[in-house]
């Protein structure tokens, strides 16, 4: 669903009901060939958004390639809007991909979202691609603190619906807030998130998109004045 970025707060929050009715959840397993990861970085605090797309083969986690863009923000920062901060510059860098990952892993929420519309869901709907959220921090939702080991796992609920689930990547580390974003359901999205995170917190495609955008960050800073 393609609409306007630039808009007010209420139009924001209106296209954000719109996209979230076109949400799917889907419930058959999947296993991907290939995984992404999304990541966005910023060059001071109102400096240009550095959006990085790192493409991976799901066996083995090969990096297979990667795609940025860098591009002026014009939307504020608003808790529950970030996809209109975002999006424009995600946008530009999945245009630059040399091809369509079976599934984005984005640093931020899926369903897990006031009105189920993180911006893994919302750009899940406008690219039409399969996404998943995987936050590092709560927004939404009431859970339970999972065990302390790699796999353990509890239930990010609202209203009485599962929205997600609060996933240990690593023995007694900080979980993460795992949530379908479009066109998979949570059982995949756990799985694809767990099998990708193989050495740290993060899934690997995610960790490396970070490490690009701050790294591209340090390169384009002494180009503007803060």
């Amino acid at each position: 669903m393609m609409h306007a970025w630039d808009v007010s707060r209420s139009d924001a929050i209106k296209i954000q009901r719109r996209i979230a009715a076109e949400v799917l959840i889907e419930g058959d397993t999947f296993y991907p060939k290939t995984v992404a990861g999304v990541d966005v970085s910023y060059a001071g605090k109102d400096g240009p958004a550095v959006c990085c797309i790192t493409v991976f083969s799901f066996t083995g986690m090969v990096f297979l390639h990667a795609a940025y863009s860098v591009m002026e923000v014009r939307f504020p920062y608003v808790t529950g809007l970030l996809t209109f901060r975002e999006g424009p510059s995600i946008v530009s860098a999945f245009e630059k991909l040399e091809f369509i990952p079976d599934v984005l892993i984005f640093d931020g929420q899926g369903i897990a979202h006031p009105r189920r519309v993180g911006i893994a869901s919302h750009m899940g709907v406008y690219l039409g691609v399969r996404t998943i959220g995987c936050a590092k921090t709560h927004l939404f939702g009431d859970y339970k603190e999972p065990g302390p080991r790699r796999g353990d796992m509890s239930p990010l609920v609202h209203g009485g619906d599962i929205i997600g689930m609060v996933l240990r990547t690593r023995d007694n580390t900080r979980p993460v807030f795992i949530s379908p974003g479009h066109m998979i359901d949570t059982t995949s999205s756990v799985n694809i998130a767990l099998a990708c995170s193989i050495k740290y917190r993060l899934p690997e495609p995610v960790r490396q998109a970070h490490i690009m955008s701050r790294r591209l960050v340090g390169e384009i800073t002494s180009q503007y004045s803060f």
